[in-house]
Parts: structure tokens; C-alpha cells; sequence
């Protein structure tokens, strides 16, 4: 879609959701209102998006969506801005132009949210004393103003990277990233990424939290494979074994009545 001057890109995108597409790609995010369009596809409106950006690192690419929701108005507190773009980036797949014009994937980094969790302590009860308990209380503003000041959303790795022309896995994906990969593919295709992650970086579908359903139904597929690949070379042995078994028919001596007459 495309906004003309009659129609703006914010009611493309409200019909758009309506849609129930799976996939939305914004071709270029170079505006601050592409920025927030994108954010809210991302969010509501499909199960994944595509959009291209120039960020030169990972560390760049989140600080410059996060200023363009800032200028657009939709947010205006900088940690909200920012929680919510890392809540929608996934993987980013830099690919880099060298000066011999040559075009690659240079690495594929991984964002991982970093959840929030409750330090908080109620162990100012358990002090009789007064001074105990202004101990504790200031220990739990420290966690507080640390929490406001400081707080770290995002980490990020790469799984991929392109070293001495050879791409060279080097650290694994989150166990998050791999159970929402997983949900959206076929038994095939499960067991084919399942094995993938148990030979490159000793993952199972136990490990990343599946179900002892889908555990199940991996074994039986797996057995099924294995069954129906030996099958062709059962049915060919008991053949050999009866042509081994049976002795050769020799025919029988003197005139035979099925015979013609015999002519020189």
C-alpha cells in the first residue's frame, strides 16, 4: 500500500490490520512516521514484519527508532520509547557493501529483552531496631533509583557471523526466539531445525521447554523415517535367501515327450 494525497499512510495501515496478513514489509523506515507504522504493525497487526533500515549497529538501529517514536509524538519518555521498540526487534540481518562492490550477510544479531523483575525486599519488618530498618529501606530506594536511571532493556548477540569468507555460527538463539520459531512450522521442518540445534549447539526440545507432546511426536515421526527406510532392504534379503536355499533344476536325462521330433 501507499499513501496518496488523499488517503494517509495511518489509515493503510488501520485497514491493514484488518486483514489478518501474516507478514507485513515496510520497504524502507527512513521517516519518523514510517518508524511508528512500523512499531504498530509489528505489535497488532501481523505475526512478524520485515522493514529495511541503515543503521550501522545493532546499538544504532535502537536508538534511532527509538528517537523517531519521540519525534512522531507517539511516545515521550525515552525508556518507554525505547522498551517498546526492543519489545518488536527480533533478529536484525546486517548486510554490508565492501569497496570491491561485493554484497553479504556480515551477521545476524539477536535483541533479547531483559525482563524486569521485582528486587524489592519487606525485611524492614523483621528489624527491631530503628536503624535496622533505615538500612533496609535505603537499600530498596537504591534498587529503585537504579531501576530509574539505569535500567537495562536489551542485550544483544550475534548468532552469525561472516568470518574468512565462511559464515561461522557463534552463539546460540534464546530459548524464547527458538519456541516461537518452532510453533510456526510443520513436523518436518521441526525435526529438521531440531536437529539442526541438537548438532550446532547441543539444544533439544526438552531443554528450550516443549511439551512431552511434541517430544513425543518427534520420536514416533523419527521412528516412522527410520522403519520405512529399512523396508526396501528387508523386502530384498528373504528373495536372496529362497534363490540360495533352492538347488539348481537340472533337466532330466534320456527323451523328454514334450519334445518335437528331432531334425539335422
Amino acid at each position: 500500500m501507499r499513501e496518496t494525497e488523499t488517503i494517509a499512510g495511518q489509515e493503510c495501515l488501520d485497514v491493514q490490520k484488518k486483514t489478518d496478513g501474516s507478514v507485513n514489509i515496510i520497504g524502507e523506515v527512513a521517516t519518523d512516521p514510517v518508524a511508528s507504522w512500523m512499531i504498530q504493525s509489528a505489535q497488532v497487526a501481523s505475526k512478524f514484519t520485515l522493514f529495511t533500515h541503515h543503521a550501522k549497529t545493532f546499538p544504532n538501529l535502537i536508538t534511532a527508532l527509538r528517537n523517531s517514536m519521540l519525534r512522531a509524538g507517539t511516545f515521550t519518555d525515552e525508556k518507554v520509547a525505547e522498551d517498546q521498540v526492543v519489545q518488536v526487534l527480533n533478529f536484525d540481518i546486517h548486510l554490508v557493501k565492501d569497496f570491491r562492490g561485493r554484497r553479504y550477510i556480515e551477521r545476524i544479531t539477536e535483541c533479547i529483552p531483559v525482563e524486569e523483575k521485582n528486587e524489592y525486599t519487606y525485611n524492614h519488618r523483621k528489624e527491631k531496631t530503628m536503624e535496622g530498618k533505615f538500612e533496609k529501606f535505603f537499600d530498596n530506594a537504591t534498587v529503585f533509583f537504579s531501576k530509574t536511571t539505569n535500567r537495562e532493556l536489551y542485550k544483544y548477540r550475534n548468532v552469525l557471523e561472516f568470518c574468512n569468507d565462511s559464515y561461522v555460527l557463534v552463539n546460540p538463539i534464546s530459548d524464547a526466539n527458538i519456541r516461537g520459531m518452532r510453533e510456526n512450522m510443520d513436523d518436518n521442518d521441526q525435526i529438521l531445525f531440531d536437529k539442526f540445534l541438537q548438532r550446532n549447539w547441543g539444544i533439544s526440545p526438552q531443554t528450550i521447554g516443549a511439551t512431552a507432546t511434541e517430544a513425543e511426536a518427534m520420536k514416533k515421526q523419527e521412528q516412522a523415517q527410520a522403519q520405512a527406510m529399512q523396508q526396501p532392504n528387508q523386502a530384498v534379503q528373504p528373495q536372496a535367501q529362497v534363490q540360495q536355499q533352492m538347488p539348481p533344476q537340472i533337466p532330466p536325462m534320456g527323451p523328454s515327450q514334450n519334445l518335437g521330433p528331432v531334425t539335422q
